[in-house]
């Protein structure tokens, strides 16, 4: 394609920059709801504190994804949209397969690090995640290209920060942990990041090109619960050993579930700000949600109660630091030649993989070329009702655990998660009817 093609091809029109600036405040609030309800999806870790398997509670976390996965698409706009998706692009059905094995060996990882350092000090740790997105995405995908040194010095600055409030937080595991082996933790944490930053190579790919979240993330748990069996029937010794582990333990098995569907909520948040604003930014804006987790940590499981004040402040002053670094990062917003950078980006991976132009066009916008034809069948409600008798199953087996919770702050939390999910959700329906 010579120049002036080129040029035309990926011009950015004042229609296009109005609807860019409606997807980027759309993509922000997704970033920060995204914060919350992943935030509440690692309350369910704290069950390691009992004396169950970390790789018991990972398992059913992701077998909860899965349930998830499936049963979220078929209820919001139908599972026959999701492969009309994959007919358009089938190549990233390899790519969402990869992102979930991914996830899996970072989720796995999360487990150890909070039993060996706790839900306040590990959650900054893995959510240097962002680093990595920030490096991924303006070598792979042109993000930041064109945005002007201004914006590139925030994005960058605030990545520093992030990394500065990791390392306050670090200090303050190592020299007051009481959970387990402060370095084992960190490494876990450090490695659950690297995981999870490295995956949004495939979001991203998936998004320039016009996925929708809801099909990237229903073949993502393909690879996601096929990872996570062969971790949990290795570290069992073998599929009767780890099946004596979770009849062991069925009595516990509903609450890490329950933290894989939240997850997949908090996933959903997390995909439509990283299609709308890219990964350079909506990874760090959903990675507040380390003040969430630091609030579950201290409020409703009272962690390091008792300790002296200086840990107090270096966890709270590293997460506060943190977040302002994802807050200046956030806040420096596409200009028009970013953008341009953006549709070049989508454009190579065009030409690349022969997609219809028409559909990467209108998906990078948030238009549904198929809104005609969005609907549930039989199998759809099949698939919900499914889902729901698993649940439904397990609840009725289910014990609340025998440790300290302050339930009082644990209904606000509640409260403040399903006003969040409302909210997004008609957000997300009128302004993109969720593509």
């Amino acid at each position: 394609m010579g120049p002036e093609q080129l040029s035309a091809a990926t011009a950015v029109s004042p229609t296009d920059l109005s609807r860019q600036r409606v997807l980027y405040r759309l993509g922000v609030f997704c970033g920060l709801a995204a914060a919350l309800w992943l935030a509440g999806a690692e309350a369910p870790t704290k069950l390691v504190t009992v004396a169950v398997p970390p790789v018991v509670i990972s398992f059913m976390m992701v077998f909860g994804a899965f349930v998830s996965r499936w049963s979220l698409p078929a209820l919001v706009r139908g599972t026959g949209d999701i492969f009309r998706d994959v007919r358009k692009v089938p190549h990233l059905v390899l790519w969402g397969v990869i992102a979930g094995c991914l996830w899996a060996v970072g989720n796995t990882l999360t487990i150890f690090a909070v039993r060996e350092i706790g839900l306040s000090l590990a959650f900054p740790l893995w959510n240097s995640n962002s680093l990595i997105g920030i490096l991924w995405g303006a070598l792979l995908f042109r993000e930041l290209h064109g945005a002007g040194w201004v914006r590139k010095a925030g994005v960058v600055g605030g990545a520093v920060v992030i990394f500065l409030g990791a390392l306050l937080i670090s200090a303050a595991s190592v020299s007051q942990s009481t959970h387990g082996n402060a370095f084992r933790g960190i490494a876990a944490a450090l490695g659950a990041g690297l995981m999870f930053g490295s995956m949004y190579i495939s979001y991203r790919k998936a998004y320039i090109t016009g996925m929708n979240p809801l099909t990237f993330l229903t073949f993502f748990t393909f690879g996601e619960l096929t990872i996570m069996t062969i971790i949990a029937v290795a570290f069992a010794g073998g599929v009767g050993p780890f099946c004596r582990e979770l009849y062991a333990n069925q009595t516990i098995l509903l609450w890490p579930m329950l933290g894989g569907f939240m997850w997949v909520v908090g996933d959903l948040f997390q995909n439509y700000a990283t299609k709308y604003i890219g990964i350079s930014r909506g990874i760090p804006l959903s990675n507040t949600n380390q003040l969430w987790g630091l609030v579950l940590g201290l409020l409703v499981f009272r962690e390091l109660h008792g300790l002296a004040a200086s840990v107090y402040a270096r966890v709270i002053g590293g997460s506060v630091l943190m977040a302002l670094g994802a807050l200046a990062i956030s806040t420096c917003s596409a200009p028009e030649g970013e953008y341009v950078q953006w549709k070049r980006a989508a454009l190579r991976e065009t030409e690349l993989y022969g997609i219809d132009p028409e559909y990467v066009n209108a998906r990078l916008t948030g238009h549904d070329l198929s809104a005609g034809v969005v609907r549930r069948t039989w199998k759809d409600w099949l698939l919900i009702a499914a889902a729901t008798s698993i649940f439904a199953g397990l609840g009725m087996l289910a014990r609340v655990p025998q440790m300290e919770i302050q339930s009082s702050w644990l209904v606000f939390f509640a409260a403040a998660l399903l006003s969040v999910l409302a909210v997004g959700a008609i957000a997300l329906w009128r302004v993109t009817n969720f593509t």
